[in-house]
């Protein structure tokens, strides 16, 4: 789904990005339904995910990973306006291409995601979080050690029970499964360079961007508590809510959620 368009000529474009150890596949559901209302969309793979072809040992920093992501803002055509949207992890992508091309993005959705503050680093809310959740969070997830470039970093592969307890658990049976099969290793950058510059998140680009937070209230792996925490983090942001979902929302509330889409983009695009 690299790439994808498609939809009528006079909707707006979603920019869909996926979280730690996916891949655009996990928003197949949503897709369609965005472009059935007349909206382009286009969901990608970051670096060394979904299908894309590196691995993640061939990433050497944060801004490679969201390299996908920052040329298809680029790549925007003269007065396009995007709505991304950034899913768990990928708060933290959207927010490096808010700061880059600010008068690109119409709206950016946080959809219970890392929203990090404007004139603080970006690693912020991943270290927050990281902060609140005890040593058994992972379950049987296993980390690894990558050689890289740049010397040895830290990798994860989430486990089949975390998939099925706290990102999957209130999805079909088919979805774990396709999950379970197309996941691959993944890093949460937290040791990166880029991850711990408190001027790299601008007022002037970052803060200037319209914010959309899309609660998940039924979500096992981060908790509305410190999806609100977030939200509270930066002033003006506005929440929307989705009930009965898990983490994976765009798989277990996909007519939820693109109603919620559809609403954000009528009023800010």
């Amino acid at each position: 789904m690299e790439g994808s368009g498609g939809g009528g000529g006079g909707g707006k474009h979603f920019v869909l990005v996926h979280g730690l150890c996916h891949g655009a596949w996990c928003w197949y559901k949503l897709v369609p339904m965005l472009r059935a209302a007349g909206h382009r969309v286009t969901a990608l793979d970051l670096a060394a995910s979904g299908a894309h072809p590196a691995r993640l040992d061939e990433v050497p920093s944060f801004e490679d990973y969201s390299r996908p992501l920052l040329d298809a803002v680029a790549g925007a055509g003269e007065g396009e306006r995007l709505v991304l949207v950034g899913h768990s992890l990928a708060g933290l992508n959207v927010a490096l291409a808010m700061e880059r091309f600010p008068t690109k993005v119409a709206a950016a959705v946080f959809l219970t995601a890392g929203m990090p503050r404007a004139g603080t680093h970006l690693g912020l809310t991943t270290e927050e979080f990281n902060r609140r959740i005890t040593p058994e969070f992972f379950m049987d997830s296993k980390t690894m050690v990558l050689n890289t470039g740049q010397g040895p970093r830290a990798a994860v592969v989430l486990g089949p029970k975390l998939l099925a307890a706290k990102l999957y658990d209130r999805c079909s049976d088919e979805d774990l499964a396709l999950a379970s099969m197309l996941v691959r290793p993944g890093s949460q950058f937290v040791e990166y360079p880029m991850m711990k510059d408190d001027t790299l998140l601008t007022e002037a680009n970052y803060g200037s961007v319209k914010k959309v937070f899309v609660v998940v209230k039924a979500d096992a792996c981060m908790p509305e508590e410190f999806q609100r925490w977030m939200v509270d983090l930066s002033p003006g942001t506005e929440a929307e809510e989705i009930a009965g979902a898990d983490h994976m929302a765009m798989c277990s509330g996909p007519r939820e959620l693109c109603d919620v889409l559809l609403r954000i983009a009528g009023k800010h695009g």
